[in-house]
């Protein structure tokens, strides 16, 4: 009897859920095809010397129950003091169990924590809280001049809102106020994207911020000063951004995609690492076979399959098919753009700023820390220590990550990594956060096409989708592969939906499209430059 094969370009969050799923739900055995020597995609965890970087931050909660289920699955929730832990929806909540039967993380590194969500912008040299709140602390740092400007700019967007939308910029606007917007939306978005906003398009607002508003961070406001609020996880009831909790894998979010791949291969599927498709060979409407070199024996092999997953950026994707394909298809890939990445990450003794307590000094408690000054090029702030202590070789030193946005073709990406180490410890110094004669270490981890950019040829990607959507068997999967700015959990979605579809005998695939697209499935979790500045993952 023949075996059915999946093959799956990517172990990132999309390719190493279909993979599992494949093997769960099917007779179909997958071939995960990995370029890089890590897994995780962008969710991959780096460990330098016993300190882990996590690439962008990645907050572990979602709104579909069945994500948060698999997560569980995979890493058990940490043992607590209460027999359970409970996650508030619309109107009921559920119960996650853990408690006393659930591991201890001291002794056990299979293990999901629960973390504090804190996250800061800092601007104008100070600590505005993040999400932005309308209290008493943050109008007097912003004065009261700025203070009235926004609000009476709030009002008039309300009462006379841009018509229609043309760019990110009007979104912002309307949502938000022109003067709130030049604020706190501007310069961040601009430095992350490398694109003014009014070039950026509107559909990546609501993609990234549906829900929110300065009315939901008053209403948010005056909420919790009632009493008997909870702080629960997975909180529908409120916008995902508004969340207190997350969940976090003890050794960073790579822990999760190293423990499915280890699921995988002992449930029969194979992970191969260091494997690049660069060709994919069609027969009318389907694909065949692809061809892989590996990138570190220079061989050249064949793989034929009854089923393909795609992961890998569209641009690549088109350029690796054979066959004809029309010149607009071409020139819609060609013309797609990304966001490149780079992480800096530091050691230091101490830093400059600190947590006032009874008993002396602490580390402050943010996790992120949104640097919107305009002096510096650094965009983010990671403290690793606060997402999880098991990230930190030694807890008595504080270990950073600096987070650049750039292109691959600009001068900050190709300084030597000795250039970098220099202009990161440069940058903090100069903004107040550490004084440079306390790094002790520092690494730089490039990440290519971290972002799908919502410019360039993007308002005409349709043309692709009505070019490989009818090819029956290639499933488009994840964040590049759909060229769309998804958290994990909508990558992980898509990838089931796939193999549902696999499953019922369907090449209906609009069902995947749709994902992040529905209300139900809308998060800000971790977008850069929304992020930033909410006015409320």
């Amino acid at each position: 009897m023949h075996q059915r094969t999946a093959i799956i370009i990517g172990a990132g969050p999309a390719g190493l859920t279909a993979a599992y799923e494949l093997l769960d739900k099917s007779d179909v055995r997958p071939i995960v095809l990995e370029m890089s020597a890590h897994l995780g995609g962008i969710s991959k965890t780096i460990n330098y010397k016993g300190n882990r970087i996590d690439i962008g931050g990645h907050r572990f909660f979602s709104k579909s129950d069945r994500v948060m289920d698999w997560w569980l699955k995979m890493l058990p929730l940490e043992a607590s003091a209460a027999s359970e832990q409970l996650i508030s929806y619309h109107n009921r909540t559920r119960a996650i169990s853990g408690g006393a039967t659930g591991p201890d993380p001291v002794h056990a590194d299979r293990v999901m924590l629960v973390r504090e969500r804190k996250s800061r912008i800092y601007f104008l040299r100070k600590f505005f809280a993040y999400p932005v709140k309308l209290d008493l602390n943050t109008l007097s740092q912003l004065g009261a001049v700025r203070t009235v400007r926004i609000g009476l700019s709030y009002l008039k967007s309300m009462a006379a809102p841009i018509t229609p939308e043309a760019n990110l910029e009007d979104f912002f606007i309307n949502r938000f106020g022109r003067e709130l917007y030049k604020t706190f939306f501007k310069s961040y978005t601009e430095k992350v994207w490398g694109a003014p906003c009014d070039q950026i398009s509107a559909d990546w607002g609501p993609q990234r911020v549906k829900g929110l508003s300065v009315g939901a961070a008053i209403a948010h406001f005056f909420k919790q000063l009632l009493p008997g609020q909870r702080h629960d996880l997975a909180q529908k009831e409120i916008e995902t951004s508004l969340i207190e909790q997350f969940l976090y894998p003890k050794f960073g979010p790579g822990q999760m995609w190293e423990e499915v791949a280890r699921q995988v291969v002992e449930r029969g599927g194979e992970v191969r690492m260091r494997r690049q498709v660069v060709a994919i060979k069609r027969e009318g409407q389907r694909v065949v076979a692809v061809e892989v070199l590996d990138r570190d024996t220079g061989a050249i092999e064949t793989l034929a399959g009854d089923f393909f997953f795609s992961t890998m950026p569209v641009r690549e994707l088109v350029r690796a098919m054979d066959g004809e394909i029309p010149e607009n298809v071409r020139e819609v890939a060609e013309g797609l753009r990304y966001r490149d990445f780079m992480s800096v990450g530091l050691l230091v003794n101490k830093l400059k700023i600190n947590e006032a307590h009874p008993d002396g000094p602490r580390l402050i408690k943010d996790t992120w820390i949104y640097i919107q000054e305009a002096d510096v090029q650094v965009g983010r702030l990671q403290i690793f220590n606060n997402w999880s202590p098991y990230m930190v070789a030694d807890a008595e030193k504080v270990w950073l990550g600096l987070e650049y946005f750039c292109n691959e073709d600009e001068p900050l990406w190709n300084m030597s990594d000795a250039e970098i180490k220099a202009l990161a410890v440069a940058e903090l110094d100069k903004i107040g956060l550490i004084d440079r004669a306390e790094v002790l270490d520092s690494v730089v981890i490039r990440q290519h096409k971290a972002y799908p950019a919502y410019f360039g040829t993007y308002a005409r990607f349709e043309e692709v989708r009505r070019f490989v959507d009818p090819i029956s068997n290639l499933f488009l999967v994840g964040r590049n592969g759909m060229h769309r700015y998804n958290n994990q959990d909508h990558s992980m979605l898509t990838a089931m939906l796939a193999v549902e579809a696999i499953v019922a005998g369907s090449a209906e695939k609009g069902a995947l499209w749709d994902v992040n697209t529905e209300e139900d499935y809308h998060e800000v979790s971790r977008a850069p430059a929304s992020e930033a500045v909410e006015v409320t993952g």
